[in-house]
């Protein structure tokens, strides 16, 4: 059966600019504009008519708030609190900003020299990092401003000393899982030097998080230079900044509150504007975010409200799936990926849907359990049924209750989807444990029995080990043992074989039609590959860009495609003994696709 479709799709911008990512967090904008208008008052501090902020005048001494001529009224020499606000908080900002770039630079330079040399280098910077560390800061910088005698600029360097181990010890960890990264191996064989690879390869990498350090720890440099100057170890008189403000603001806490508590009020406004905009800092400088909304993605996948119900067509079916829409949000557009999507799956049948990357297959599977990732996705429109229950109007309970009990997934890469902390043998227990009710003994002993029928050889062994332990077929075999753990009526397995070997990929395929055929389950085979799809499917849908553009039985598809598009796919599994008329076939059918479109 073939249907017709439009396959066309809106244009659609995807970039979002980094003002825009910026904004979307609004914590990070009240942080940004609070720290504007501040920057802007203490930028223009010298040319605004304000009185000078050290002449003292006894007679006007501890003038309230609102004072005429005295907007934030006088301290107790009579000096104007708001230009030495102003002023002090010019000092401030100056100082905390300098000791953290001093820091920054100091500190990424060890972390990056530490991580990439390694070996006796590391070990001797990290021991000096450590020494520093085995130190309260506050008190190894009050240790420095002692030896080095009271004043700003030597509570500068004290406060950016101190400093120093946050970043070495942030870069280096940062860049030791970067070093053996393959991009830098690239980098050292195309004959790179090895601070070439540093700057070039390792540095823009640890950028972002030398930025965000630099963003949360400003906030707190400041504070500890207001500490210092607080204690009488930082300006000096005349001289005003925040922390000398509040300690000559604290004998008149009782009597004239408003000279201690403005300039509180002010440290309190930098530092929280700060931290705030370190969070927006960092989403600018991650270029996956900007591939989507700013939001994290919630417990739930989002169902639209007034979401089209479409009714179950297929009863006797283990899963049906009826005129799914599933759109994802990128910036203030909408891109649908999957566009009334129809299908369904009997028990004891396979339904191979395949397509390019990008056709909305996975999107498709993992609308089934309520798995998109919200935001960015959203269920807009259709129905999914396990059974005769619609998945999309269930609770949440409910819904994972159903989740590896009568629908289990397997994914296409077990590496990344195992535990890398948990022996493989503990997962299989965790998955029955989830929905059975047994003892430890009966359970540890279900699950050997799983490995040994998903062909783990010495079971009881191989139960002991991590996954990085076991190779690409065995990891896929645990994870299809996992899929088993509480006989589920419906698999759904994501390109199970994508990562593996012909040879190895050749057994998984022979393990799951056997298991599927053993079991009675519904399995709903997701691949690109029509070689995959002819070995083990019984029938099979075609996706692109989002619909299904043909559906059929197996062989009558592979044997009479209808679509161009599946001609093209079929066209594509390689024949021996063709040679370069394999070429010339797949490039001739794609340039009368391309003619029928246009």
């Amino acid at each position: 059966m073939t249907i017709a479709v439009d396959t066309s799709l809106p244009p659609v911008s995807r970039r979002i600019s980094s003002w825009r990512l910026l904004f979307n967090n609004r914590l990070a904008f009240v942080g940004l504009l609070l720290l504007g208008v501040i920057a802007l008052m203490i930028v223009l501090v010298p040319i605004l008519p304000l009185p000078d902020p050290d002449a003292t005048a006894p007679a006007n001494r501890l003038k309230p708030l609102l004072t005429a001529g005295h907007l934030l009224g006088t301290d107790q020499l009579g000096r104007d609190i708001l230009s030495r606000l102003l002023w002090g908080t010019r000092l401030s900002v100056t100082v905390g900003f300098a000791a953290t770039l001093i820091a920054a630079l100091v500190g990424s330079a060890i972390g990056i020299a530490a991580g990439y040399v390694g070996g006796r280098t590391d070990n001797a910077m990290m021991r000096g990092i450590d020494m520093l560390m085995a130190f309260p800061y506050i008190l190894l910088a009050l240790a420095i401003v002692a030896a080095l005698g009271p004043g700003l600029m030597n509570a500068l360097y004290a406060i950016a000393i101190v400093n120093i181990p946050f970043f070495a010890r942030n870069v280096r960890g940062v860049t030791l899982g970067y070093v053996h990264r393959e991009f830098v191996d690239a980098a050292r064989l195309s004959g790179k030097g090895h601070l070439s690879v540093m700057l070039t390869e390792i540095l823009p990498n640890v950028a972002p998080v030398i930025v965000i350090t630099m963003s949360t720890t400003a906030g707190w440099m400041i504070l500890e230079t207001a500490g210092l100057s607080f204690l009488g170890l930082g300006a000096q008189p005349p001289q005003a900044d925040l922390g000398s403000m509040l300690g000559e603001g604290r004998a008149q806490l009782f009597t004239a509150p408003h000279v201690s508590i403005v300039p509180g009020v002010m440290i309190f406004l930098v530092v929280i504007s700060l931290n705030v905009l370190g969070d927006g800092i960092r989403d600018v400088l991650d270029p996956r975010l900007r591939s989507g909304a700013l939001s994290r993605p919630g417990p739930v996948t989002d169902i639209a409200d007034d979401r089209a119900i479409r009714s179950n067509t297929v009863e006797d079916a283990a899963l049906s799936i009826e005129g799914l829409d599933t759109n994802f949000r990128s910036g203030g557009e909408v891109v649908p990926a999957v566009r009334g999507v129809s299908l369904h799956v009997k028990p004891g049948e396979c339904l191979g849907l395949i397509g390019e990357s990008g056709s909305g297959k996975s999107v498709t599977a993992l609308s089934v359990m309520g798995l998109v990732a919200s935001p960015p996705g959203v269920i807009q429109n259709g129905a999914i049924y396990v059974g005769n229950e619609d998945v999309l109007a269930m609770p949440e309970t409910r819904l994972i209750s159903m989740r590896g009990n009568r629908v289990a997934y397997v994914f296409q890469d077990p590496l990344t989807t195992l535990h890398p902390l948990y022996p493989v043998g503990r997962q299989v227990e965790e998955a029955i444990s989830a929905h059975q009710s047994i003892g430890a003994t009966a359970c540890r002993e279900k699950a050997l029995e799983l490995l040994e029928k998903v062909g783990i050889p010495e079971a009881q062994e191989r139960a002991k080990h991590y996954p990085h332990q076991l190779s690409g077929g065995q990891r896929q075999r645990i994870g299809i043992a996992m899929a088993l753990a509480n006989d589920p009526d419906i698999i759904i397995a994501d390109e199970p074989t994508t990562a593996l070997d012909v040879t190895v990929q050749a057994r998984i395929l022979e393990l799951l039609r056997d298991l599927q055929r053993e079991r009675g389950m519904a399995l709903l085979f997701i691949t690109h590959d029509f070689g995959v799809v002819s070995e083990i499917c019984d029938r099979v849908a075609v996706m692109k860009d989002g619909e299904i553009v043909e559906t059929g039985e197996t062989r009558e598809v592979l044997a009479n495609p209808q679509h161009a598009y599946t001609k093209r796919l079929i066209a594509c599994v390689p024949e021996l003994g063709t040679g370069g008329a394999f070429l010339e076939r797949v490039s001739g059918l794609f340039a009368r696709s391309e003619m029928e479109v246009s």
